[in-house]
């Protein structure tokens, strides 16, 4: 499903409000926790799970650390 979404001022930061019906959809409440992940198409969410976090951060970790190795590598 696709909906155009309203962006808002909210104190330093800019929020975004689903519409309730998704909300519902995804078994979303007030207070659950997503990721927001940028892509080439845009910006994803995703449910929030401390065990994708921790791979996102060993990940990022790791392609800073053989940045080098991993460009050869792609080639």
């Amino acid at each position: 499903m696709v909906r155009e979404l309203k962006l808002r001022q909210v104190g330093g930061s800019i929020a975004a409000t689903l519409p309730k019906d998704m909300a519902d959809r995804l078994h979303l409440a007030a207070g659950d926790r997503l990721l927001a992940i940028e892509t080439d198409q845009g910006i994803l969410l995703t449910p929030f799970d401390p065990t994708v976090q921790e791979a996102l951060v060993i990940a990022s970790n790791v392609s800073g650390t053989y940045r080098n190795a991993l460009r050869q590598l792609a080639q």
